[in-house]
């Protein structure tokens, strides 16, 4: 799909050509930065001046004008802990010229820069009818893994392109358009069951959430790899959400083009895998359907069976994407993989309990869990455990079948969730279901309104040890 191509701002520039020189400076270090330089630049930067605040940026001329020098604040200890991405935030109020770096602070974290800088290049355009302008350029530093940092950001876009699309040009056929452009561009093969076939290889759960569309509903499956240990991503991938005969209001449907952001996440996270070369069998499986309102929608009060032979009652059709997810969950158990990550947007209780910036993740491996949260801290994407409380097991136990996709009383929402999906996970001795928002409500710093990549990062740079690569 031509909407998904490579975005060029999230490369670094080649080392060709005349360059500026950039310069970033904490608030502590202003003083004795400040004496290091020429004695012109000094009162130039005193003179307009420059205090380095958190993303503020000082540009320098020459005698006739020209820029000869640009400095971008990284402010205070306290402001970095607050923020990421400060030179991030700072690339489009520089000119289009191309930089390299000159001066880094001893408090810059080189990788999270350079990463905010490409970043700050994502721009979602494709419904604009005007070009916007140009941004500046970067010549890599030495210190940093270029491969490495343009896998990640071209992973991150892909993500956000997926889950800012609107549902009208994203529904599960363009979905799985997308999916197999991503398995195309890395050699990786490719399965799809569609629509009535669901049921018949024993998918019932896919069919009956997105039976009620006119957008048939199928299961997309990738592998790529063939050594290493074996690796399964799994991403709800619920393209518009109306709730079915339980509806939302209109307040709570009109972000519901990012309920798959599951989906965009593991796909963002594949591609990252895989433009690595990572030694691993990949599989990738997303349940790609639209939960919509018609004549055959499944009804509250339903039973289903799943293809794990496990019967569910239905008592919120809004509670759709564990359904979806039990039967690709199932799947991708019975491979046996070393490790299955499940990535959602699953429910209104994570947010609750940790806003729409941390992501929690549910496993019970511990070392698993302790390793994600100290990846998360070093590469700045903020995630954190919750648990599953054994005691909430009898709140997802119905009575007339083996589950409830729905537990009465509201409390506990992320945990009773994540417990029904551990019950379809037996064989693979590592699991980790992660309750995404998938959605930067207002822009930050290299983060514009829209979509966003959650915990794929803080996954990216846990599980090469975690897998023993």
């Amino acid at each position: 799909m031509t909407e998904f191509t490579p975005h060029p701002a999230l490369r670094f520039a080649a080392a060709t050509g005349r360059t500026v020189p950039l310069h970033l400076v904490s608030k502590d270090e202003l003083p004795s930065w400040l004496d290091m330089q020429p004695r012109r630049m000094r009162a130039w930067l005193e003179a307009t001046g420059f205090t380095a605040n958190s993303g503020t940026v000082a540009l320098v001329p020459d005698p006739d004008g020209a820029l000869v020098a640009a400095a971008v604040g990284l402010g205070s200890d306290t402001d970095r802990q607050r923020s990421r991405f400060c030179l991030g935030g700072a690339r489009p109020k520089l000119p289009s010229v191309t930089f390299h770096l000159e001066h880094a602070s001893s408090c810059a974290s080189m990788d999270e820069e350079m990463l905010g800088w490409l970043l700050a290049g994502y721009r979602y355009d494709r419904f604009r009818s005007t070009a916007q302008h140009p941004l500046a350029d970067m010549v890599a530093p030495a210190a940093v893994d270029v491969a490495r940092l343009e896998a990640i950001a071209e992973g991150e876009a892909l993500t956000r392109d997926l889950i800012t699309t609107p549902a009208s040009h994203m529904g599960p056929e363009e979905l799985e358009a997308a999916f197999v452009g991503l398995a195309n561009s890395f050699g990786a093969d490719v399965s799809v069951i569609y629509g009535d076939d669901l049921l018949y290889q024993n998918f019932p759960l896919v069919h009956a959430v997105g039976r009620a569309s006119d957008r048939s509903p199928r299961l997309l499956d990738m592998r790529w790899g063939d050594s290493g240990p074996q690796l399964t991503l799994v991403g709800k991938g619920v393209c518009f959400d109306t709730g079915g005969l339980n509806l939302k209001p209109g307040a709570s449907m009109g972000l519901m083009k990012k309920d798959m952001g599951g989906a965009a996440t593991v796909m963002g996270l594949a591609q990252m895998i895989m433009a690595q070369g990572w030694p691993v069998r990949l599989r990738v499986i997303v349940p790609a359907v639209e939960n919509a309102v018609s004549g055959n929608a499944m009804r509250p009060g339903d039973i289903l069976q799943s293809r794990k032979g496990l019967s569910i009652e239905v008592n919120n059709t809004d509670a759709e994407g564990r359904l979806v997810l039990a039967d690709a969950l199932a799947l991708a158990d019975e491979d046996t993989p070393d490790m299955i990550v499940c990535m959602a947007t699953l429910t209104g209780a994570a947010r609750v309990a940790l806003g729409p910036e941390v992501a929690p993740f549910f496993t019970r491996d511990q070392a698993l869990s302790a390793a994600l949260q100290q990846s998360g801290a070093a590469v700045r994407d903020p995630v954190w455990p919750l648990p599953l409380h054994p005691g909430y097991e009898t709140k997802i136990q119905p009575g007339i079948a083996d589950l409830d996709n729905a537990p009465s009383g509201g409390m506990a929402g992320a945990i009773t969730a994540a417990l029904f999906l551990h019950r379809f996970v037996e064989n693979s001795p590592r699991f980790v279901h992660f309750d995404i928002y998938g959605y930067q409500p207002n822009a930050a710093p290299a983060c514009p309104k829209g979509g966003i990549g959650q915990a794929a990062r803080a996954i990216f740079d846990a599980l090469p040890a975690a897998l023993n690569l």
